[in-house]
């Protein structure tokens, strides 16, 4: 069956608004959907319909991956590591904050390892803030235990990561560059790297239940669809400027978020510039392709 996907720009809904979306992540359970505001600071937990539940961390900024925990928590990245946070108790923590004893500079992106952990990109926060040129990044696997593991580095600029349906194949976005993907090895490490797909905005990442790409970028108004081979399918169309993250919820998985910036934007935070207008935008669109259910990690938190 041939992935297809009949949204038009005029057929998205706005679920929330704010400075610069970034971070994404559907709750499938609670049936919400968690989204962070990198310059307003937060992750934000909405209804599909816009009603607001609760925002957690509201004075964190740079947080750049959300995702679920198994037992509920939601997990963020950004400045200092990886923290969680308990909607229904309040209770809160860190993931990891260091590495080898050191301070973590930041995490970006995040995705289940299918054992219990994950696999997580860095990203030099410290930079990006002064508006110079970003050092290089790496990709590390933190097991269901917290162990941290290197197991990619001297990358651009880690960005948007996902683990493909059977387990073999690790697919991230170097932002600034191309989509690259791993091979998976049976002991979780990843060895291999070849490009894509060469796309210089690419930013977030989605697989769908097909195992096709999607692939966002901070200057696109319309979504890159992938085969694994690098094949290109149709794109989808979008109301946005510019998108860096995409997801897929509702009860069939065939609904989509999205969150939208500027065209401009992006390129504004490159130089150390920071939008102040709230022109960043969550949309829910259709797809008649189902997404492909993100399994969540399972550690033990409190």
């Amino acid at each position: 069956m041939e992935a297809s996907v009949t949204a038009t720009a005029d057929s998205f809904e706005v679920v929330a608004k704010g400075i610069y979306l970034e971070g994404l992540t559907v709750d499938y359970a609670r049936d919400i959907v968690w989204y962070s505001d990198v310059i307003a600071g937060g992750i934000h937990g909405v209804r599909r319909d816009g009603s607001k539940t609760a925002v957690l961390n509201p004075e964190r900024k740079w947080t750049g991956g959300v995702m679920m925990n198994e037992d509920g928590a939601v997990l963020s990245s950004g400045a200092g590591g990886i923290m969680w946070n308990n909607p229904d108790t309040g209770a809160s923590g860190w993931l990891i904050s260091e590495v080898d004893g050191k301070p973590i500079n930041g995490i970006n992106e995040m995705v289940a390892d299918g054992s219990g952990g994950i696999y997580c990109g860095t990203v030099d926060i410290e930079k990006i803030e002064k508006g110079e040129t970003v050092r290089p990044a790496s990709i590390y696997r933190v097991t269901a235990d917290r162990e941290v593991i290197i197991v990619a580095e001297g990358l651009g600029f880690a960005n948007g990561i996902m683990r493909s349906p059977d387990g073999r194949h690790l697919y991230y976005n170097d932002t600034f560059d191309a989509t690259y993907v791993f091979d998976i090895a049976g002991d979780l490490s990843l060895a291999n790297r070849r490009q894509l797909l060469s796309k210089e905005d690419c930013d977030g990442m989605a697989l769908d239940g097909e195992g096709n790409l999607w692939i966002t970028g901070y200057r696109s108004g319309e979504i890159t669809r992938m085969r694994p081979d690098g094949s290109l399918l149709p794109p989808v169309p979008t109301p946005a400027g510019g998108i860096t993250q995409v997801r897929f919820g509702g009860s069939d998985m065939r609904e989509f978020y999205l969150t939208s910036v500027t065209a401009d934007a992006g390129d504004t935070l490159k130089v150390g510039g920071v939008p102040t207008e709230q022109l960043s935008f969550l949309y829910r669109g259709r797809s008649d392709t189902p997404g492909m259910r993100l399994a969540p990690p399972r550690f033990r938190l409190g």
